[in-house]
């Protein structure tokens, strides 16, 4: 049988080494946060052919109309998406109109978005909100579900430490997106957090159901075999349902999907694979680590080598 359980420790530096870096950037470069929760405007233009202004003179219109944070990108498509604090819609109507008269083009609006500050605020209080509730929902009903197994509430608390581990892999894909890609945390990430969140959570309840399962099955075998059996038996289901149903489509999205549905595929990519990895690498042997209280041990070598 493949022994999975004797290098836990592997698995835990590996993840401490997928999970850093982006957060890191994070913490330098702060949360890239999108109009939908900083409040704001994105206005998205095309222009005649040939007539595209530069970056610059765009800005320079912006702050003409006493708008000076305007961060402007260019999509595959040949349009500016231009990123700023709140415009009113005559703010964005004489926006345009210079946009007219300086280029002598055509402007189309392909797309215009407004956000409120404090629509914004609302927005990312209730998002950490639905996260703090789900983890919460997690233990509760893990800890029912396994209330005739010995220390049910272990279950639970493993789970969300897992699930933990899937939301800061989500976010350091997001640093790093965000470093070498201009993304940016917008209502699209939420969606996709929040469905990685679900996903998690079904998949650590599959293989902890097994270990339940056999805890009645097979009482004498050793609490680490156990879960190491159960981990096994449970493994061809686990890559077999992300790999053959999700994680194509979600790559295929990812590379054809264009610029717009790029970051969101992306993150679901990379999300769905972690809570996948998370339910076999991180919340087992978690439980397993729990069950023996390997801690008390961690230094106890390098004491004795002091001595």
């Amino acid at each position: 049988m493949i022994d999975i359980l004797s290098k836990r420790y592997f698995y835990f530096a590996f993840s401490l080494l997928v999970i850093l870096p982006g957060l890191v950037l994070l913490s330098i470069g702060g949360l890239p946060l999108s109009i939908d929760f900083t409040g704001g405007s994105l206005l998205e233009v095309q222009f005649e052919a040939g007539k595209t202004p530069e970056t610059a003179e765009l800005v320079n219109l912006y702050e003409d109309a006493g708008i000076d944070d305007a961060q402007i990108t260019s999509t595959d498509t040949g349009s500016l998406m231009i990123r700023s604090s709140f415009l009113t819609n005559e703010v964005r109507d004489s926006i345009l109109t210079t946009m007219r008269e300086k280029t002598a083009s055509e402007v189309t609006v392909v797309r215009f978005d407004s956000v409120g500050p404090s629509i914004g605020k609302q927005v990312a209080s209730r998002a950490a909100l639905a996260v703090a509730v789900a983890a919460l929902a997690v233990i509760i009903y893990i800890t029912a579900a396994f209330r005739k197994v010995p220390n049910a509430f272990r279950y639970g608390i493993c789970a969300v430490i897992a699930m933990v581990h899937d939301v800061a892999v989500v976010f350091s894909i997001a640093g790093i997106g965000a470093m070498f890609f201009d993304w940016q945390i917008d209502a699209l990430f939420l969606t996709a957090l929040l469905t990685v969140i679900g996903f998690s959570v079904q998949d650590k309840v599959v293989v902890f159901d097994r270990i339940r399962e056999n805890s009645n099955l097979l009482r004498k075998l050793e609490y680490e075999k156990l879960v190491n059996h159960s981990i096994v038996q449970t493994l061809q289901r686990s890559i077999n349902t992300q790999l053959m149903t999700v994680e194509f489509l979600l790559l295929a999205l990812a590379l054809f999907g264009g610029i717009t549905l790029q970051e969101f595929s992306v993150i679901l990519l990379v999300g769905l694979f972690s809570g996948t990895y998370s339910s076999i690498f991180v919340a087992a042997p978690i439980l397993v680590l729990w069950e023996k209280r390997e801690w008390t041990t961690w230094f106890k070598r390098k004491e004795e080598t002091a001595i």
